[in-house]
Formats: C-alpha cells, sequence, structure tokens
C-alpha cells in the first residue's frame, strides 16, 4: 500500500494576475511609467515627479489620488492617471473621478495608458 499524500501535495493552485493596489505601493505598469518619467526628468524634458503625492476631494465622501504629479519644465502641475486598460465599472469609475477632478481643480490631469508598446496620453 503506498503512502497517502497530503492533501496540500495534490491540490494545483492558480494564481491570479491582478494585484491588489495597496496605496504608496506601485503595481508593475506604475514602475514601467515612473522609468519612463525618469529618463524625461534626467533628459530635461520634466522638472521633477511624484507617486501619489496628493488626494482630492471631490464630493462628500469621494476622494481621488492620482497616480503621478508631474513638473513640467515650465512650472505647470500635471497629474498623470496610469492604467493599463480603461473597461469595466472600475474603468468608468476612474475616467468619472479623473472628468470630475479635472473640473474641480485648476490642474491638467492626464490619462496614461501602455498601448502598442508605447505610452498613449489622453
Amino acid at each position: 500500500m503506498s503512502p497517502r499524500k497530503n492533501q496540500s501535495q495534490t491540490k494545483t493552485t492558480s494564481r491570479s494576475k491582478a494585484t491588489i493596489k495597496r496605496p504608496g505601493v506601485m503595481n508593475r505598469l506604475e514602475t514601467r511609467y515612473s522609468e519612463h518619467l525618469e529618463s524625461r526628468r534626467e533628459a530635461g524634458e520634466i522638472v521633477r515627479w511624484d507617486y501619489e503625492p496628493e488626494k482630492f476631494r471631490l464630493a462628500k465622501a469621494t476622494f481621488y489620488t492620482p497616480d503621478f504629479r508631474v513638473v513640467t519644465t515650465e512650472h505647470f502641475i500635471e497629474f498623470h492617471e496610469v492604467k493599463g486598460f480603461w473597461r469595466g465599472p472600475g474603468g468608468q469609475n476612474g475616467r468619472t473621478k479623473l472628468k470630475v477632478a479635472s473640473e474641480l481643480h485648476p490642474y491638467r490631469f492626464i490619462a496614461v495608458q501602455w498601448k502598442d508598446k508605447a505610452w498613449a496620453y489622453a
């Protein structure tokens, strides 16, 4: 008679590619974009960038934290929101918050997406 296998040895687990977003911790796409921003800073195209430096109040119990604050060489402040895609309920929520933030605050809010092996800005 063969020894009985432990149940944990016979089960296989699948890991989801989705990650849980923790405040102040970049995901892979945000890390890639931060590297892009750093190369732009080193080239003198922007003055500086910061990750999740501010939280904007949009309504009584609604807040929005953009991914990046970027200071241009003209010293304008832009906020960049990085997404792999903008579909589903979360994507619509993100678009809505971006639109409301741009209507309430005097900054430029930019949607950034990795598309066709390049950064696309909207």
